[in-house]
């Protein structure tokens, strides 16, 4: 007769091995699929953490090995490399501590990251789509490039709110709130509403736009997206596409960075017209008002 407790150690050991087989099985194409989808259109990560070089243009050889400055009156910021490199970018993270600083700015040390990453939106973002742009990330070739620390003039709030425990995205049938939740995820918000004092932003002023962003093109200011006449009233869904798309006002002058046409190029029809249906929802606001 077999020992009982040796039994049951011993299975305790295989199932264990079993589950770290399971949870160390390479994601599914359709989960990196998706993950790609979300990370060159309308999530855009690449747009901040892309090195680039001295006019803004993409150092494709160094990946997302961060480095963009972001200089505005309340912080001077950098964005982080979030390639596989253990000492410099995020190789050494668990999904978890992944999912927790994308979702909810806690960093595995307990710290708290600061804009311009859009916490308050990524929030928003499905389980389902945060697994799939986690999967993508940790097969991001390393690429060791220390970024400088982020300083602010203020001081962070100790969380952006609760912890998020599970988040699913809204049915594709309801377009209005699927468009919602993809200019969230998409942080659109994030550039076209005002900051308070504290560097937080103005509800109150959601979309209205009037953001300055200096760069290397120079100084651009982020629209008015609401349905006032300073915004969208008066678009047909085509100009609003283009405009996202393709980076052109109505008489078809060109936009400036940092919006990243080159990746809402990659937007499909569907997710495009769920984008403009809710953002036709807007109340009408003056423009940075």
């Amino acid at each position: 007769m077999r020992n009982s407790s040796s039994y049951l150690a011993a299975s305790a050991i295989l199932m264990s091995c079993v589950v770290n087989i399971a949870a160390a099985a390479p994601p599914s194409a359709a989960t990196l699929e998706r993950g790609r989808y979300l990370m060159n259109g309308v999530v855009a990560c690449a747009n901040c953490h892309m090195a680039r070089g001295p006019k803004g243009e993409y150092l494709m050889d160094k990946g997302l090995s961060g480095g963009m400055p972001f200089d505005d009156r309340m912080f001077k910021a950098y964005a982080p490399n979030i390639t596989q490199d253990g000492e410099t970018g995020i190789g050494r993270l668990t999904d978890a501590q992944l999912a927790k600083a994308i979702r909810e700015g806690i960093r595995p040390d307990g710290s708290v990251i600061g804009p311009p990453m859009p916490i308050e939106f990524y929030r928003h973002i499905s389980d389902d789509d945060l697994a799939a742009i986690i999967a993508v990330l940790k097969v991001e070739p390393a690429v060791r490039s220390a970024v400088p620390k982020s300083r602010f003039n203020f001081a962070l709030p100790p969380a952006y709110g609760p912890p998020v425990m599970s988040v699913k995205a809204p049915s594709r049938a309801d377009k209005v709130k699927y468009g919602e939740y993809l200019v969230a995820i998409g942080h659109c918000m994030e550039c076209h509403t005002q900051r308070d004092q504290k560097g937080m932003l103005l509800m109150s002023s959601l979309g209205s736009g009037g953001r300055v962003f200096p760069g290397p093109w120079g100084e651009s200011v982020s629209r008015n997206l609401t349905t006032h006449e300073s915004g969208l009233k008066g678009w047909s869904d085509a100009q609003i596409s283009k405009a996202v798309r393709a980076g052109v006002n109505r008489d078809g002058a060109p936009y400036k960075p940092p919006m990243a046409f080159q990746h809402y190029q990659n937007i499909d029809d569907a997710d495009m017209a769920a984008i403009t249906a809710y953002l036709r929802t807007l109340p009408p606001r003056p423009f940075g008002k």
